[in-house]
């Protein structure tokens, strides 16, 4: 059991890899189950077809994704309690981690997915954008219990505030492929965390 468990992890860390690297419809089973060390019978008894792969791979991602941010942002929170500062040292904290990946940000995993949309069941679809409906609620819950304390500076909408959020990162990582340039996701956090305390700090009176 323990055995097959560890099989499909590691199909299922060959095929993200893949799908990263060349798109979803460029990568077959053959190549992975090659790489893998497996019959395609084991392919096969582990995901029916491309599809069921294409939904174990983004749920996968998305509950890894959830994980990373609870971690860093809880951090962020015993570093100091107040909400502003909070999301100041989470958003400060992300960029490090980006800053630290040699190779850059290997991509979104979300992304990709949209990017190629015909190739996915609505299914596939509605997991992608509970994804993005995640990280807003996230944000917005965040925003919404600064801007109790601090008015934000500008007429904002704050579920807008949190997409940028989203949108800034997801950009970032493509700005930062497209120019060869690692250190851009990073730098564009840091601009972000910018635009963020500049948004809600008090003014002088």
């Amino acid at each position: 059991m323990r055995k097959g468990a560890e099989t499909r992890e590691r199909l299922l860390s060959i095929a993200e890899t893949a799908v990263l690297a060349k798109g979803f419809g460029a990568t077959s089973i053959e190549e992975l189950i090659v790489e893998a060390e497996i019959t395609k019978s084991g392919f096969f008894y582990h995901f029916k077809d491309k599809t069921e792969l294409a939904r174990a791979l983004i749920v996968r991602y998305l509950e890894a994704d959830e994980v990373l941010l609870d971690d860093l942002f809880k951090r962020a929170r015993e570093l100091n309690d107040d909400p502003l500062h909070s999301l100041l040292i989470g958003l400060k904290l992300l960029a490090e981690m980006m800053a630290d990946l040699p190779e850059g940000h290997p991509g979104c995993l979300v992304a990709t997915i949209c990017y190629q949309e015909r190739l996915f069941d609505k299914d596939i679809h509605e997991l992608t954008r509970g994804g993005a409906l995640a990280w807003r609620a996230r944000f917005v819950r965040v925003l919404e219990e600064i801007s109790e304390i601090y008015p934000p500076n500008d007429d904002v909408d704050l579920v807008e505030v949190a997409d940028l959020i989203s949108t800034i990162v997801e950009g970032g990582i493509i700005m930062s492929k497209a120019l060869r340039e690692p250190e851009k996701l990073a730098a564009q956090v840091i601009l972000l965390r910018s635009y963020i305390k500049l948004l809600f700090s008090p003014r002088p009176s």
